[in-house]
Order: structure tokens, then C-alpha cells, then sequence
């Protein structure tokens, strides 16, 4: 009996879900979001897609998850009741922050309001030093009276940071003790379990973050899993961390810190075994979907990641000296680069005359105007639209009904009229400064980080993604770029190939000099160890497991440090040696040189433990769906007229689907038009597709 593992992916405007059969069957869908209750979308879906496919619930095999609920809820402020409980002159650290804002010369600027409000960040007397040596013990009778704040004020969750507890977690721990005796109901979360790391603001962010979705995320989950089961499907249900694994969804109640990120980081997942199928080492991953446009790099075969980013702020522009604007979390994450710029990006004309795209955004409700929601604002789709780029008529091969009167009356009221334009000037307009927009993103994945963009190949997904591609690459001189099957919905097929994933991590504040190997390779062992056991526990033999290491180096006197991988086997003087090199070669990349001469200083030690499964989790081939005309897109169109800019005109040209370039190559222009997704093919640009149906466009010579 055939089986089908299914992917859900929650985005700002659509919910993406895909089901693969074990034979490359797929069926994708893309449904309206329902941010009342996101749970709602994803399991009508799921259902719909069982009857479509004329199968039972028990031939679901797994389902995966990527969601947004923890990032809603920091946005729109609407997390848990939450307290903190703090060493006696640390209570107001989440004001302090950090010494950077976003914005450098705006005196108007204010901080992101902290999530615990001041009179619920709770001090008690106790200090210990680095190293965790007890320099005043802890106040018992302040910790009773913190606990008893909390049961006076219907707190529903605490979270509990206390200064140096990474290196002695013991006062920590009998705070969670006196906690879990008279407050045993309460969401409880202690730094020195969740993030044994040193820096103090950066650790108690992200205590208090885990706190505060918590109990949202735990209801989300508990109400998803529940509908699954009275659907009938009774496998397990794993969710993407922002680290590129999955974990269980008990793991995610426990510490939904880890799953933030969860949607974007899929995609990334799903291009990197992609590019190890096509042998694509280097790749810049491009995801626009219909809020905003992410960005990362896979570099000679590997994601990169980031130890620590920002959420419930403005957009990040992924550019390492504009932060401040939001929440510190400092956990693993894949390296991404995010800008408010989607197909429902809002365009509008400001005070200064000036033409400005986003980062609002119409999202899901009520959508771009052309949806015939009742959206009266210009957007990215609309604008698309008018240009021929996107079907004048419908999306989703004819499922949803657009109308392009809709969108030129909203382009010529915001955006042509008050520029003194046409219409379609002012969408041309639109889409150039769009593409700009999400310039910046790509630029700060590669040459803000000393890599060179040309070394790269572009692999672009999500709905609105493989419209502007090849535009994009353009501007950063790119001559090839992939568009994957069925791009609309990647991001879930990319939780459908992921690993199970588990990090942990140990503050190990040590210059070289003063290094104890034995000391080292001890706490390494014991790392290893919870990576190993946690794996047992999920059904992972030996051989099914793979450890990585990794350490967080800095010179002396730095603030800021790199991570870096460490040699498997062994740890010994050889093994430090080769680290020292690695960060040597990483800093000379990442900041355009090195001080050899310099004293070195390893900050953290960090361990990942990846379940392997048993066959590979990539498809060997998908089976594109073929409509009843015959196309891959559902559309009778077979020419369109096309606008490519001033320089270029309008064009009429075939609109084909992936189908048809099988075996052939196609020169630009052209549109290739398909279900979930709309791929443009300029002029001076070819396309084709390869074995496993990728359309491969390629800068004619």
C-alpha cells in the first residue's frame, strides 16, 4: 500500500501543503490562511487533499510542520502573562539591551517594549562569579517572596535567568524547585537548561521569549495534533526547528524557541539536497512568498548558520550592523536575510512624492486588490499583473479568480496618478524597486560577507519567487538560476527531505593559552552523550547517527566571535590546531583579514546531533500532474502580452509549462505558467528543464 508524507508550511497570505507518495506522486495546494485560527487552514486542507487523492488518513505516513504562531504572538504582543526572576541588579536588562539601534539618527525611535512588564521581573540576592564559584548565596527568603508574586498575580508562565548560572546552575535550580512545589501548573523555563551560554542580556531574551509563546504554542500544537487524530491520522507530528531539523512536537511545547523560524528555514532545507542532487555546491537561495523575501547561501555544500537573530521587530535586512530592532534569540539558526517585500507588498507614494514598496503588506485578508477581496491598495501581484507577468484572469490554474481591472484602477489611484505616470509605468515601477528591495537581501548573504555573488547559482522558490529571478540576478550578475518543481509550495516540500536535528550547547570561557585539553574533551564527551542518548530515544541506532562539532572563537579582546567547525575523532593538541585554522581562513573571509600574532579565546563549544534516516528522504522523480488539455498549469493560454521595460516594450509571447520544455531549449521571452508559481523568461535568456524537472535558466551567450 502506497503511502503519503505530508508538508504544511503557514505563510503570512497562503498555507502551502503538499502530499508525496512514495512513488513521486504529489498533490500541492495553496489555501488561504486563516490567521484567527491557523490550525483551521492546515487541517481542512489536509483533509481535502485525502478525499482528492481517494485515500484513507492511515495511509498518511508522517506529517511536518513549519508555522508562524510563536512569531505572531511576539508581534502582535499577544504571548503568555510572563515573569521573570532575576539576580538582584539585572531586573531592568531587557530595557538595556543592547548598545544598537537600527536607526542611527532618528531621535524618534523607541525600542520594542520588553515582554515582561517591569513590575513582574522579580531580583533575589545571590552572585556567583564566571566561573561559578558562590560569592553570596542565594536569599531563600527573597526567592519565596518572588514566588509568591507570581501565584498573587496569575502569572502564567516564569522564566528564570540568573547571573553566571551557565557555568553553576545550583541556585537556579532550587528557584525551579520552590516553583514546581507550590506553583506546580506554572510553564516553567531556566536558562541554565535551555541556554547554558554566557552573555547575560542575549541569554535572559531568550529565556523570557521560550516563556512567553509557550503556552501558545503548546495550544496550537495540542489542537493540530488533536484534529489530526480525529481525522484518523495517527503518526507523529514533527515540526521544523529554525536550525533546518525537525523535532518532535513535544520538543517544540517544551522549548519553542527553536522553532521561530521554523517556515523559512525549510526552504533553505530543500535546496540544500537539491543542490547536492545537481551538484551545486555554492547556491543563493531566493523565497518570495506573499509578505516578505528571504535570502541565505549554501557554500560549498553547506547551509550556513547563525548563532543568534532578532524576531517581533522591523524586517531584518540581515546585515550584521543593522540590528537592534527587535527581540534577541540566541539559538541556531540558518543564516537568512529577510525583507518586507512580497507579491503583497503595498506600494504607495509619500509625503516627499517619493514611490515606496512595502514592508507592509496586504496579506491573506484582505490581499491584493486584483483578489476581489475588497483590498483597495497597490501591491507587488497587482503590479505584476498589468505587466504580463502573472495570468490577467486567475491563479492556481484557474481555482482563484483575479481581476486585472481591479489591479489597474489601484496601481493608476495609489501609485500612477499622483507620479504623474501611466499605469503601466508606475507597475513596471513597482516590480523594478521591488527587485532593489530584495537586492539588499541577496547582497547581505554574499558580498556584505565577503563571498562574491557570481560564484553562485539562483535558486528561486515561493509564488511569487520565479517571477522576479532572473531580474534579480541581473542586478547581481548571476548567469544561471534554478526554479525547483512545484516552487510555489517548496518551502513544504523542504520539510519533507529535513533531517531530525537536535543542538546543545556549553559556555566554555577559556583563552588557548590557558586550555586543559582533558578538561575539553571531557565536556565534549558529555555533549555528545545528550546528542547521542536524545537520538536513542527517537529510534536512532548508532549507525543512524551523525555528530557534529563546532566552537565559537574569538582573539583576545574581541566582542564578537565566529563559529567554526572542529575535526571529527579525538580531541587533542592536533585537533585545536586545525580549528585555529579554520577560523583563521573564517575571519579573512568574513571581515577581510586576520591578526596571526594575536592570543586566540574559544567562547562556546557546540554539538549537533542529526538522526539519518533509513532511505533517502529526496525523491528520485516527481510526477508533474498533467490537466485535461494536456498542460502541466491548467491554462488554455498560449500567448500573452508582456511588458520587459522601456527599453524592450511590449512583447507578445508563449506561455508554456514545464512540461513542454522537456528536452528542448527555449529562448526568452516567454512565461512559464504552472499551478502554484509563474516563471518569467526575459529576453537574452534561455530555458530548459533537467532530469528531475527543474527549469534551468541560463544568461544566453
Amino acid at each position: 500500500m502506497q503511502k503519503f508524507r505530508v508538508g504544511v508550511d503557514i505563510g503570512g497570505t497562503f498555507t502551502d501543503i503538499v502530499f508525496l507518495g512514495d512513488d513521486g506522486q504529489v498533490l500541492a495546494r495553496k489555501l488561504a490562511s486563516t490567521p484567527d485560527d491557523y490550525s483551521r487552514a492546515v487541517l481542512n486542507g489536509i483533509s481535502s487533499g485525502i478525499q482528492e487523492l481517494g485515500i484513507t488518513a492511515g495511509m498518511v505516513s508522517e506529517v511536518s510542520h513549519g508555522f508562524t504562531v510563536a512569531t505572531n504572538a511576539i508581534i502582535e504582543q499577544k504571548g503568555a502573562k510572563t515573569a521573570l526572576i532575576t539576580t538582584e541588579g539585572f531586573r531592568d536588562i531587557l530595557e538595556f539591551r543592547r548598545n544598537r539601534i537600527p536607526r542611527l539618527y532618528d531621535l524618534h525611535y523607541e525600542k520594542p517594549p520588553p515582554l515582561v512588564k517591569r513590575q513582574f521581573r522579580l531580583e533575589v540576592r545571590e552572585r556567583l562569579n564566571f566561573r561559578g564559584e558562590v560569592l553570596r548565596p542565594l536569599n531563600k527568603a527573597d526567592v519565596d517572596r518572588a514566588v509568591q508574586r507570581v501565584l498573587d498575580n496569575d502569572i502564567e508562565s516564569v522564566a528564570v535567568c540568573l547571573l553566571h548560572s551557565y557555568a553553576n546552575p545550583a541556585h537556579e535550580q532550587y528557584i525551579a524547585q520552590v516553583l514546581a512545589e507550590k506553583a506546580p501548573g506554572l510553564n516553567l523555563t531556566i536558562s541554565s537548561e535551555l541556554l547554558p551560554e554566557m552573555k547575560e542580556y542575549e541569554r535572559t531574551s531568550t529565556t523570557v521569549i521560550n516563556c512567553y509563546v509557550r503556552p501558545v504554542v503548546e495550544r496550537y500544537l495540542t489542537l493540530l495534533t488533536d484534529g489530526l487524530t480525529a481525522m484518523g491520522i495517527q503518526v507523529p507530528l514533527t515540526v521544523m526547528q529554525s536550525n533546518g531539523g525537525l523535532a518532535t512536537a513535544d520538543i517544540a511545547k517544551e522549548r519553542p524557541v527553536y522553532c521561530i523560524e521554523s517556515g523559512p528555514a525549510a526552504g533553505v532545507v530543500g535546496a540544500y539536497h537539491l543542490g547536492k542532487r545537481l551538484g551545486m555546491p555554492n547556491l543563493m537561495t531566493l523565497d518570495m512568498g506573499g509578505t516578505t523575501a528571504k535570502a541565505s547561501i549554501i557554500e560549498d555544500g553547506e547551509m550556513l548558520q547563525a548563532p543568534e537573530y532578532e524576531v517581533g521587530g522591523e524586517i531584518s535586512v540581515g546585515h550584521r550592523l543593522l540590528r537592534g530592532s527587535g527581540h534577541i534569540l540566541r539559538v541556531p539558526a540558518i543564516d537568512l536575510a529577510e525583507v518586507g517585500a512580497g507579491g503583497g507588498s503595498i506600494a504607495s507614494v509619500d509625503r516627499s512624492g517619493s514611490l515606496r514598496v512595502g514592508p507592509q503588506s496586504s496579506g491573506a485578508d484582505p490581499g491584493p486588490a486584483c483578489y476581489r477581496l475588497g483590498g483597495q491598495d497597490a501591491t507587488v501581484t497587482d503590479a505584476n499583473v498589468l505587466l504580463g507577468f502573472l495570468n490577467p484572469k486567475h491563479l492556481l490554474a484557474g481555482a482563484f479568480e483575479i481581476d486585472s481591472e481591479l489591479a489597474r484602477q489601484a496601481v493608476t489611484d495609489n501609485v500612477a496618478t499622483p507620479l504623474g505616470m501611466s499605469g503601466v509605468e508606475a507597475a513596471y515601477g513597482i516590480h523594478i524597486l521591488v527587485n532593489s528591495n530584495m537586492a539588499r537581501a541577496l547582497r547581505a548573504v554574499s558580498s556584505e560577507r565577503g563571498r562574491d555573488p557570481r560564484r553562485f547559482d539562483l535558486i528561486t522558490f515561493g509564488g511569487s519567487g520565479p517571477v522576479h529571478a532572473v531580474g534579480l540576478a541581473e542586478m547581481l550578475d548571476i548567469s544561471r538560476v534554478v526554479v525547483p518543481p512545484f516552487p510555489g509550495v517548496f518551502s513544504s516540500f523542504g520539510l519533507l527531505v529535513a533531517d531530525v536535528e537536535h543542538h546543545f550547547v556549553q559556555t566554555h570561557f577559556k583563552t588557548f593559552d590557558e586550555l586543559d585539553i582533558i578538561e575539553l574533551a571531557k565536556l565534549l564527551e558529555d555533549l555528545w552523550e545528550q546528542g547521542r542518548s536524545q537520538l536513542r530515544s527517537e529510534g536512532f541506532e548508532e549507525s543512524r547517527q551523525e555528530i557534529v562539532t563546532q566552537m565559537d572563537m574569538k582573539y583576545e579582546g574581541q566582542v564578537s566571535d565566529l563559529t567554526v567547525p572542529v575535526p571529527s575523532g579525538e580531541v587533542n593538541r592536533q585537533t585545536m590546531k586545525a580549528v585555529v585554522a579554520a577560523f583563521e581562513e573564517e575571519h579573512e573571509r568574513s571581515f577581510g583579514y586576520s591578526v596571526t600574532s594575536a592570543g586566540y579565546q574559544l567562547v562556546n563549544v557546540r554539538v549537533i546531533a542529526r538522526g539519518l534516516p533509513e532511505v533517502p528522504r529526496m525523491p528520485q522523480r516527481l510526477k508533474l500532474p498533467v490537466s485535461s488539455n494536456g498542460s502541466s498549469n491548467g491554462s488554455g493560454a498560449t500567448q500573452r502580452d508582456v511588458y520587459f521595460g522601456p527599453n524592450r516594450g511590449w512583447s507578445n509571447v508563449p506561455v508554456v509549462d514545464r512540461l513542454s520544455l522537456a528536452g528542448d531549449t527555449a529562448t526568452g521571452p516567454l512565461i512559464v505558467e504552472e499551478y502554484d508559481s509563474t516563471t518569467v523568461v526575459p529576453p537574452s535568456w534561455t530555458a530548459t528543464t533537467d532530469q528531475w524537472s527543474n527549469i534551468i535558466l541560463e544568461k544566453a551567450s
